[in-house]
């Protein structure tokens, strides 16, 4: 199993510099002969074609439509609101009324005296 790994490493090492031996080598290739121009033979020229004349249209006359009469739109009646009643718009104020101040001092509750005591010292 040892000698497969060395193989493959030993392998890889030598195709790798052989690949980089190529990369760097520039190829002497062949020149090629020139190749001869094709020629090609003259287009036909394009043919006229005939003027073809058609027939003068026939000079009808379009038969005029009479023009309809509409029937008369009917008038409507004027129609009349009642007044509206006279009632005034609240007033808006237009100052900002104060706000009014929080206590920041607790108000103190008055405790009741104790009851004398019945014995003297």
């Amino acid at each position: 199993m040892a000698a497969l790994i060395v193989a493959l490493l030993l392998s890889s090492f030598h195709v790798s510099l052989a690949a980089r031996n190529l990369l760097q080598t520039t190829p002497s290739l062949p020149t090629l002969p020139p190749m001869p121009k094709a020629t090609l033979p003259p287009l036909p020229a394009v043919p006229t074609l005939p003027q073809a004349t058609l027939p003068p249209l026939p000079s009808t006359q379009i038969p005029s439509l009479p023009n309809p009469t509409l029937p008369a739109m009917p008038t409507i009646p004027k129609v009349t609101l009642p007044p509206l009643p006279a009632t005034s718009l609240p007033t808006i104020p237009t100052t900002i009324p104060s706000i009014p101040t929080i206590p920041t001092t607790i108000p103190t509750i008055p405790f009741f005296s104790p009851p004398p005591s019945t014995t003297s010292p």
